[in-house]
């Protein structure tokens, strides 16, 4: 057969200008850097660089080759060629993934690295994906949940203690019984006080581990055997001496279903934790830590839904007992004061709205000599009151701003958290607006102060990118072994705390190390 006439040589530069099937697509070392994303790219070994201040633009990923003769235009495409069997995507590879299709992704410039470190993104972010799921409760059943409690009052409920099971600064929680599925469900119903409504926007705060989960609102008469505490008359069990044979009715009011029931609030937690500070200082600190950790990731969960915290003070900070582990754990649970409860914020508003919720100590204070800020200046400064609290120093708002002294309380030193816990303090109370830290650098400096890295890794090689690309690298997979080892070894089931941890290392980079360790470590 006759071969075809050869191409013009304009044409074969340009075909060999064009871009490399599969070029199109963000490779696995493209730098994406958006806030708040699952994933977060790591840079192929070839294109890694940078000391100092992080760059901000990077390379590309590999050079092009040169078009062969096969792939001339006009002329049928090798079988090898990626255009012809896309290459998998990281997130759909596992062990059974045929050769083939990891030949491909072997062969692609990212090389074998690459696609490692790829495969540790995707696992931790399924594995955050099932833990966030064992903790709230699946998505599907608890929508079920809320389509079957529509329209019920408290006669399907059934009452299971008449005295609160929480007391809040807004509200009384009673733990009530709901049959669904045949099965005998407790849930939370959330009572305001009289002087205390929040309850209008509570309901289009979307899905959040920090907030109370809102299965169902109704309004109607309270039962008679409910208690409400330091309301007179507005219970009843029954007529006695004094009281007549028909007692007053009780009131009607507005009532939240809630998916948690809140065993305490914070400020229970820290009143009774006084000798658990004193006798384990590090543990109490890193439960510290790990409660503030989980009130930032809430506050900016607010922030991004146009909301903010109400009176944001530890009576109105809910905790919430985790899920008992499986039963082959239960004689390695810890007792309930050590173990990490889940924080629930109760308390928000409209940023829009004016009228604030009922107020406690903390908007008494505001009068001393401030007027009201705007809610998020007023969440840098409740945080950093709370660190405080939390820590069991006494301090007031007068203290805060300097209107007394020039110096904030003094933290001891009582642990390897007690430095950071002081520094995050300071920078959330700094007198100028500008300099204080905001509520997502301080979810960051928590992190780090919880998992690193420390500051001994800078005692031997200076602080750059490359060096925190590579600890951040060896601790993903050190954290996915340690989960590997744990459940076919002691069968430890993984809860709350690593969790958190998951949602560190799937979501950070080492720019936001670099950044975070900064300011830590000034």
């Amino acid at each position: 057969d006759a071969l075809p006439p050869p191409l013009p040589k304009k044409q074969l530069q340009r075909a060999e200008s064009l871009p490399e099937p599969g070029s199109s697509r963000r490779c696995h070392g493209d730098p994406e850097p958006r806030a708040g994303s699952i994933l977060y790219s790591i840079p192929p070994l070839h294109s890694r660089h940078g000391e100092g201040a992080p760059p901000r633009d990077r390379p590309s990923s590999a050079p092009k080759k040169p078009l062969t003769k096969s792939q001339s235009l006009g002329e049928p495409l090798a079988r090898s060629s990626p255009q012809k069997v896309p290459s998998p995507s990281l997130k759909e590879l596992t062990f059974g993934t045929a050769d083939g299709e990891l030949g491909q992704l072997l062969e692609s410039p990212a090389g074998v690295c690459g696609v490692v470190l790829g495969c540790q993104e995707a696992s931790l972010a399924r594995l955050s994906a099932h833990m966030q799921e064992e903790l709230v409760g699946p998505e599907e059943r608890l929508q079920l949940l809320e389509a079957e409690l529509a329209g019920k009052g408290w006669a399907a409920l059934g009452v299971l203690e008449p005295q609160p099971c929480c007391q809040s600064g807004d509200a009384w929680y009673f733990r009530v019984g709901f049959t669904f599925n045949h099965s005998q469900l407790q849930l939370a119903a959330k009572v305001p006080k009289p002087c205390c409504s929040c309850l209008g926007v509570q309901s289009s705060l979307g899905t959040h581990c920090s907030l109370p989960r809102l299965l169902g609102r109704f309004t109607d008469r309270l039962p008679r055997e409910l208690v409400l505490p330091g309301i007179p008359g507005k219970q009843s069990q029954g007529p006695s001496r004094e009281e007549p044979a028909c007692p007053a009715p009780q009131p009607v009011l507005q009532v939240l279903l809630c998916a948690e029931v809140p065993q305490q609030t914070l400020a229970d937690f820290v009143k009774g934790s006084h000798a658990l500070h004193r006798t384990s200082p590090g543990h109490y600190e890193r439960l510290g830590c790990l409660l503030l950790l989980q009130l930032c990731m809430g506050l900016e969960h607010l922030q991004g839904q146009n909301m903010a915290q109400g009176d944001l003070c530890p009576e109105n900070l809910l905790l919430v007992q985790c899920p008992c582990p499986p039963q082959g754990q239960q004689g390695q649970k810890e007792p309930l004061r050590l173990s990490l409860p889940r924080l629930l914020i109760s308390s928000f508003f409209k940023v829009q709205e004016k009228q604030r919720p009922c107020s406690s100590s903390q908007e008494q204070d505001w009068s001393l000599g401030l007027a009201a800020p705007s809610p998020p200046a007023a969440a840098e400064l409740s945080v950093g009151r709370l660190i405080y609290q939390i820590l069991h120093v006494d301090i007031s708002l007068e203290n805060i701003l300097g209107f007394r002294s020039k110096r904030l309380p003094e933290i001891p030193s009582l642990s390897i958290y007690s430095a950071g816990l002081k520094r995050l303090a300071t920078l959330l109370l700094h007198r100028d607006p500008h300099e204080r830290v905001s509520i997502e650098q301080a979810r960051g400096i928590l992190q780090v102060l919880l998992w690193g890295p420390r500051q001994e890794l800078f005692a031997r090689s200076r602080k750059s990118l490359a060096l925190l690309r590579g600890w951040l690298e060896v601790k993903r997979a050190l954290l996915l072994l340690r989960f590997a080892e744990n459940s076919a070894g002691a069968g430890v089931h993984p809860g709350l705390e690593e969790w958190l941890c998951c949602q560190y290392f799937q979501g950070v980079t080492e720019h936001t190390l670099y950044q975070v360790t900064q300011v830590l470590y000034a």
